[in-house]
């Protein structure tokens, strides 16, 4: 077990893993910037796999680059005893507006953190894991590396995401994506129309149901799609056509139901055309996150010695969303709280919130964030307690489950 520190000597270490970001806060953002300026999608996340395990080189860490079977997937580890903490870095982005979640962000405050923290592991007994988690859009990093063994024998985990306000948590649902196919009859669209079977058709008419739909499934439900393929010529009757689809739901069980209720809308787009529908349920879906309340409020009460005051996500001020760290949450004890980087008002996944990942909030995000995981790290470590409730509170989330 982690050492036990008196309060004073808590205070000393947090003052301790805060100067260690301070030390390296230009190596942190000149690699926020850089992972910014180059984004990189699912998978694909070489330049920034690099970047970060580089500096990982640099201070000592001896990072295992291609982990857990993944090619931009990373980890060092500190320390083989005591309570083990995971920091989890993220440094994918998105198609067409880059680092619009800004992934950049989150590297490099979960690098700076766990390198912060990796200093005084020893004097305090724990062990400690830099994860590089990539693809979290929609390709399920942290899940392929949980199933590989990522968390094994880890007592915590946490990372940070920016947003446009200081908030405790995310609003996370779970999700599965789905890809549909309809397969119909080609003919000639003017010459002899009643010979096809418009695939096209199809897909309009399931995605006309699905709208529908939409009205009658709960607040904390989404189905959201897109047209993949919709025909080759106008004159030509569609003999294929497909669609990608986002179904969401408050979590893994009541996604189940939500996602019968989807498929009988596209289904009854086939009948209605006479045209046939394949459909695969793209794994892994993303579970819903349980934010353990116990090291949330440590995190918090860090957050306040920087000025940044923590609040619950409300009708006014919260972001709602999936995430593989959800997942995560089922495993082991984890937060994934919000960090302030843009505008309230200002939402993610946009290029006006790309511009604040790389602006001056989004730098000090970057160093706040490193510095508050890496104290909340250290409460963990230093006193007993501070485990104990985070694993009793995790004990007992999925015993009333």
């Amino acid at each position: 077990m982690s050492k036990e520190l008196t309060e004073q000597e808590l205070e000393d270490v947090k003052q301790i893993v805060c100067d260690e970001v301070d030390a390296i806060s230009d190596v942190l953002l000149e690699a926020s910037h850089a992972i910014h300026a180059n984004p990189e999608l699912n998978f694909e996340e070489h330049f920034a796999h690099e970047t970060l395990t580089g500096i990982l080189d640099d201070q000592g860490l001896r990072p295992e680059r291609g982990a857990y079977d993944l090619e931009t997937a990373f980890e060092a580890s500190v320390g083989d005893e005591g309570v083990c903490v995971a920091v989890l870095c993220e440094y994918d982005a998105l198609p067409e507006i880059g680092h619009a979640c800004g992934h950049n962000i989150i590297g490099t405050a979960g690098l700076g953190a766990g390198i912060a923290a990796s200093k005084v592991a020893s004097k305090l007994g724990g062990s400690l894991r830099i994860l590089g988690t990539p693809a979290e859009e929609g390709g399920g990093g942290k899940v392929f590396m949980a199933d590989r063994g990522a968390f094994d024998n880890v007592d915590a985990a946490m990372m940070v995401h920016p947003a446009s306000g200081d908030l405790v948590k995310m609003n996370t649902i779970a999700i599965q994506r789905l890809h549909v196919a309809y397969e119909g009859l080609a003919a000639h669209a003017a010459a002899a129309p009643h010979r096809g079977q418009n695939a096209l058709d199809a897909a309009v008419l399931g995605y006309q149901n699905i709208a529908a739909l939409r009205q009658h499934i709960r607040p904390d439900e989404r189905i959201h799609g897109i047209f993949l393929e919709s025909g080759s010529k106008p004159n030509i009757v569609p003999e294929h056509s497909s669609m990608e689809w986002y179904v969401r739901s408050k979590n893994a069980k009541s996604l189940e139901p939500l996602k019968k209720r989807t498929l009988n809308c596209l289904e009854a787009g086939a009948m209605a055309t006479s045209c046939t529908m394949t459909h695969d349920w793209i794994e892994p879906y993303y579970a819903d996150m349980i934010d353990n309340e116990t090291i949330c409020t440590l995190y918090s009460t860090n957050a306040s010695r920087l000025g940044r005051s923590l609040m619950e996500p409300d009708n006014e001020n919260k972001v709602v969303g999936s995430t593989d760290m959800g997942n995560v949450s089922y495993i082991v004890p984890s937060i994934h709280p919000m960090i302030g980087v843009a505008p309230r008002g200002v939402p993610i996944h946009t290029p006006d919130f790309a511009n604040y990942a790389r602006s001056e909030a989004g730098d000090k995000a970057v160093i706040d964030g490193a510095k508050i995981m890496a104290m909340t790290v250290v409460d963990l470590w230093g006193q007993k307690t501070n485990f104990e409730r985070a694993h009793l509170e995790f004990q007992q989330a999925f015993q009333a489950s």
